[in-house]
């Protein structure tokens, strides 16, 4: 007598090696598009404050610093959403970062040295947010943002380009021109170049590792990490063709 039961085995065992059936389900695919989104969010956000608030900042440092409050309600409206909490948890993150340019840039902006303190200033909150484990993704973003800012302004440190930093912020911008392309000189030296590709590539390891956990905090992590480089040779671009 014909066995059903085996045929329905042979037929699934056959199914399964030839590899016709679909090995990523609906489910997976979902949270991998998740994923790239939280990493292309949190990539688009770190160039926000460069590009945005930068003029912003430089010309009603005061409306800046206030705009944080609607970031910040935004933000707690979205997390307390499900169906936005993770959002919600990206833009508090964000906020954080929007918070620290708005005081750094908008009042301090001429001391190079108080630069990574400022920035650092949401750093307690990230660290209550991770032992709590709320915030996650959030917190990460800001962390990987913060990380990106504290690898620059070493850069800075390291091929003595602080000096540069005064006189472009006491400048006018019509003279600012001049200042920059003495700072490329300095860059393009061999020191400068190699500082560049020491921590070029402590970046890259950094962003390419965390890319490879599929958590969506790493993945705000990876974002920031890797939008910084990519500011950074924007800017690096800009200044050299002027």
């Amino acid at each position: 007598m014909f066995n059903l039961n085996l045929l329905s085995s042979a037929i699934a065992s056959t199914t399964t090696f030839t590899g016709l059936e679909n090995p990523v389900s609906p489910s997976e695919r979902s949270k991998s598009i998740q994923q790239w989104l939280v990493f292309g969010a949190s990539a688009f956000l770190v160039s926000i404050p460069v590009f945005v608030q930068a003029p912003l900042v430089r010309l009603y440092p005061t409306i800046s610093l206030l705009s944080t409050i609607p970031w910040f309600v935004l933000s707690l409206i979205l997390i307390f959403r499900p169906k936005t909490q993770l959002w919600g948890d990206l833009l508090l993150g964000f906020a954080g970062c929007w918070l620290a340019g708005s005081i750094y840039w908008g009042w301090f902006r001429w001391e190079p040295i108080w630069h990574l303190p400022i920035e650092a200033i949401g750093l307690p909150f990230a660290i209550w947010c991770l032992g709590k484990s709320w915030g996650k993704v959030g917190a990460y973003f800001y962390l990987g943002s913060l990380l990106g800012t504290a690898i620059t302004d070493v850069y800075f440190y390291l091929t003595g380009l602080m000096p540069y930093w005064r006189k472009v912020m006491h400048a006018e911008p019509e003279f600012a021109m001049p200042i920059f392309q003495s700072a490329i000189g300095q860059i393009e030296t061999p020191w400068g170049i190699g500082c560049a590709i020491v921590l070029i590539a402590v970046l890259l390891t950094v962003g390419l590792l965390s890319l490879r956990d599929r958590t969506l905090h790493w993945r705000a992590f990876s974002g920031a990490v890797f939008s910084t480089l990519l500011v950074d040779g924007l800017f690096w671009l800009a200044a050299s063709a002027a």
